[in-house]
């Protein structure tokens, strides 16, 4: 809700630290700040990225409704973000 509020990406960012930190269905998380690109098709007009990875469809579920991530979507991310947006997609 605030683009470029350090605090605000800061919190983000350690928020997604403590998923891998508590989460054990997370298998591997990476978490960020855009790269500045003037490469027209490079996205980088988010605060904070995250890409993780989980052995199973049913460990991200299981994820999803953990009570860190569930109280973190709602005490943190809500609260802080304009625009969330998800991929979820399946490896091959």
């Amino acid at each position: 809700k605030r683009p470029g509020n350090a605090a605000d990406r800061a919190t983000v960012i350690a928020t997604a630290k403590k998923f891998q930190a508590e989460i054990s269905q997370i298998q591997h998380l990476s978490v960020g700040t855009p790269v500045a690109s003037e490469r027209p098709i490079v996205d980088d007009s988010f605060d904070v990225g995250l890409v993780m990875r989980f052995n199973s469809k049913a460990d991200m579920d299981a994820y999803e409704k953990h009570p860190v991530h569930v109280n973190a979507v709602k005490q943190t991310l809500l609260p802080l973000a304009k625009k969330l947006l998800v991929y979820d997609i399946g490896c091959e």
